[in-house]
């Protein structure tokens, strides 16, 4: 790998981060889920009866959620963005590996997920007084593996796209949903049907978000969950990055033009 180009992989989509529609889906978009999401679970949590922390669990879940689904938008769109602005051949046809456009992709998508983040917690903070760092420094290890998790969904989506083309551009967006209701975000897994359980253990972000929960209801940080997640992650990843890079150079061998 060569760090100049990758690093001049990273500023070809760093420099888009400036534009308004980019700058609404970084903030906007976060801003209006929190608040439809905070006043909801607000109000559930004033009702007679209501879980005192209701609020925190849910707003903490919606922030972390954030962390996957950035990882994936990273990976798709700046792909698909390509697919716009009919760049594909010329970018692949530089001495760019695929690998290094990987890299620099993951590392701005570690860049804008801590700027999100940090917006969507403070903003939490701001609104509900309530603080999503109540994990402590827990949050870090979960941060890592709601990442590779963002990381597996975005090349799984991402291959299907470079193959088949803008026709299934909607999976960069439709993914990450797929995986939301087996991922146990706002609920425990145990709210789901079986067969549904049955699924939801097979995914890695099931274990962060129920660790994350027994952090913030018991203090005690789930070891054994959180190394589960890790290795799902590990073997997901490993898999989604071949099967990126098989489709691309199918795809490739077929001609990047046509997708343009």
């Amino acid at each position: 790998m060569n760090f100049k180009r990758i690093y001049a992989a990273f500023l070809r989509y760093f420099y888009c981060f400036a534009k308004l529609d980019y700058m609404t889906d970084l903030f906007y978009w976060p801003a209006i889920d929190i608040l439809l999401w905070g006043m909801t679970s607000v109000w559930i949590q004033k009702q007679e009866g209501g879980a005192s922390d209701v609020a925190l669990v849910i707003l903490t879940g919606l922030v972390f959620w954030q962390i996957i689904w950035r990882s994936n938008y990273e990976i798709t769109v700046n792909l698909l963005q390509e697919f716009w602005n009919r760049n594909l051949v010329n970018l692949f046809s530089t001495p760019l590996k695929l690998s290094e456009w990987m890299v620099a992709t993951m590392g701005l998508g570690i860049l804008k997920i801590m700027v999100n983040v940090l917006f969507s917690s403070l903003l939490v903070y701001l609104l509900y007084a309530l603080n999503v760092f109540t994990v402590g420094w827990s949050f870090v290890p979960f941060m890592v593996s709601l990442t590779l998790s963002g990381w597996f969904i975005g090349y799984l989506s991402g291959g299907l796209i470079v193959y088949f083309g803008q026709r299934l551009q909607m999976l960069a967006w439709m993914t990450p949903y797929m995986f939301a209701p087996f991922s146990a975000v706002f609920y425990p897994v145990a709210v789901l049907p079986s067969w549904a359980q049955k699924i939801s253990y097979c995914l890695p972000t099931t274990y962060i978000f129920e660790g994350m929960r027994k952090v913030l209801n018991e203090g005690i940080f789930p070891m054994d969950m959180f190394l589960t997640s890790l290795a799902l992650n590990a073997l997901f990843i490993a898999l989604s990055m071949l099967f990126f890079t098989w489709l691309f150079e199918k795809s490739r061998n077929k001609g990047l033009a046509r997708l343009e």
